[in-house]
């Protein structure tokens, strides 16, 4: 089979494409320039066209880059500085996966007449008389499944996942024993497109309004204190509000229309379930039966679940037990043991049935 890889220049990527080479396929890898960056604001994106090359031709296989700039300015960029500046708190790398690599990519693949669409994803791909089914990977601290969710049976016909069966340790000395350049590369702790600051700074320069000054409040309206722009707030957040209370207090909710930040105790926090729009499922079907759980943030942990049909095309995902944090704009993520059932992005918290 004729294989193509996105090859980022890290170490996940390289040995994905170095896996499926020992697997006996005719292996090519491709970059993505991706970033609206200015040049010297802190190193480019993720991708390195340059780190990328090198690990090609240490592996002895042919690579190209495609600039996809005006594409993830337009589909990630854009809808990401939106979002926050409606109140919510995007996953930018969800609309990256759907437009851009699984997306674009996907479709630049089948025109050069590739079979499979291979990436250094830490999620695996099953098959069995039902049909394709997307699970966890291997390595459960480097699990990327989450952020895969969009994924249906078209996709996943499509795509390979190499490195999903093994952790990350494996993964780098497996790099190692081969020599490969990106061996040691470290792992991009940010988003890939902001930059030195972060995405305050991000959203600083791209929506100077989110960072005029503004009321902190309690949940009864009363102000506590002040802040200097709502981009430095999102739901969750304990540390750096900048109010003395006497006791613990959480962001509950941004309202940027008004330049307010909510605070107040934990409990506030909590929710019997979430309001999700933009369904997809993997299956191409929502699920029979029950033993879901679901993932509300990349890091948070999954809790047990049901969901049912909302709203129009809403869903609506319940708890078993109240979780925290639930924050509009990231993703709900269905989980039914390893595997991933479908997800959506988060509307609103709901406080009870």
């Amino acid at each position: 089979m004729k294989a193509l890889v996105a090859l980022s220049g890290g170490v996940d990527s390289s040995v994905a494409a170095a896996l499926l080479i020992e697997a006996g396929h005719e292996v090519a890898g491709v970059t993505l320039v991706q970033t609206c960056r200015p040049a010297g604001d802190g190193g480019g994106c993720c991708c390195d066209p340059g780190d990328a090359r090198r690990v090609a031709e240490q592996l002895g296989i042919p690579h190209t880059t495609l600039d996809y700039t005006d594409l993830f300015c337009r589909e990630v960029i854009r809808p990401f500085v939106t979002a926050y500046q409606s109140g919510l708190t995007p996953n930018p790398c969800v609309e990256c996966n759907r437009r851009v690599r699984f997306g674009a990519l996907l479709a630049e693949a089948d025109r050069l007449g590739f079979d499979l669409l291979a990436t250094g994803h830490h999620a695996r791909i099953w098959r069995d008389s039902q049909g394709r089914h997307l699970r966890r990977g291997a390595d459960p601290e480097k699990d990327q499944s989450y952020v895969l969710f969009m994924l249906g049976q078209r996709h996943l016909a499509r795509l390979a996942f190499p490195i999903g069966e093994i952790t990350k340790v494996e993964v780098r000395r497996r790099a190692r024993a081969l020599g490969l350049s990106s061996a040691e590369r470290a792992e991009s702790q940010d988003l890939c497109f902001v930059g030195r600051g972060g995405y305050r700074e991000f959203l600083r320069g791209q929506l100077p309004e989110s960072h005029a000054p503004g009321p902190i409040v309690d949940t009864a309206g009363r102000e506590i204190g002040r802040h200097s722009g709502v981009a430095g707030f999102t739901v969750g957040q304990r540390r750096g509000l900048g109010v003395a209370t006497g006791e613990p207090r959480y962001v509950v909710a941004v309202r940027p229309d008004t330049a307010t930040v909510v605070v107040g105790r934990r409990e506030d926090l909590l929710a019997a379930g979430c309001r999700v729009g933009g369904m997809s499922w993997v299956a191409g079907a929502p699920p029979e039966g029950g033993g879901l759980e679901a993932k509300v943030r990349y890091r948070s942990p999954a809790a047990a679940a049901q969901a049912e049909p909302g709203d129009g095309e809403e869903w609506r995902v319940w708890f078993d037990e109240p979780q925290a944090a639930v924050t509009p704009g990231q993703a709900a993520v269905l989980y039914r043991g390893d595997e991933v059932v479908g997800g959506g992005t988060i509307l609103a918290a709901l406080p009870g049935r």
